[in-house]
């Protein structure tokens, strides 16, 4: 076998090596996505759970709160932008326009919610409600069950921002249309814990 044939077989293995290595890049980056995408899907049923159980609060709450017209309506709007902002993040999961809108409707949300369970406080009749603590049991439950969502989906955006990252996926990443994920992040300061639901 002469020089010019060792150096060609020298080459096709260096190919093949190449070419396997960008497989395993690109196997490891869909496999990293499609991990953080199922994350923000366990956190979208959750979040639609709690849009739903908000009606239903709002319901048992309007007999009680006929002078408060206003901070029901706010929880409502703050509902249906949050649903809203819901359904575009879950068409993109990790996209950071819609990631940053879902983290600022929630943190509104969080917020209108606050000033709701506040006005409870006010209203002894309202705390006493056996509808009322049911709807008060499942929306905590169901806050509950949001925050370990969105951890595990914030755990697995960093792991794939990482993935794609390190070298020699850099490399190809771009090439490929990994892009960077957004973290799911309520962005008020003041709205970073979820609403208090308790009437201890």
């Amino acid at each position: 076998m002469g020089a010019s044939a060792w150096i060609l077989v020298v080459l096709g293995v260096i190919a093949v090596l190449l070419a396997l290595v960008i497989i395993s890049i690109y196997n490891k980056l869909v496999t990293l996505r499609n991990r953080y995408k199922n994350g923000f899907a366990q956190i979208d049923v959750q979040l639609k759970r709690r849009y739903d159980l908000i009606p239903n609060l709002v319901e048992v709450a309007k007999g009680y709160l006929k002078h408060e017209r206003e901070t029901l309506e706010a929880v409502v709007q703050a509902r249906n932008l949050a649903a809203n902002a819901g359904e575009t993040a879950a068409q993109n999961p990790g996209d950071p326009g819609a990631m940053k809108s879902l983290g600022r409707a929630e943190g509104a949300l969080g917020g209108a919610l606050g000033r709701l369970f506040a006005v409870f406080e006010n209203y002894p009749d309202l705390k006493a409600n056996q509808n009322m603590l049911d709807v008060q049991e499942e929306l905590k439950s169901t806050e509950n069950k949001i925050a370990f969502a969105r951890q595990a989906f914030n755990d697995a955006v960093m792991r794939y921002n990482t993935a794609r990252e390190v070298f020699p996926a850099v490399v190809f990443a771009g090439m490929f249309g990994f892009l960077e994920a957004n973290l799911f992040e309520i962005e008020e300061e003041d709205q970073r814990e979820a609403p208090k639901v308790s009437f201890e």
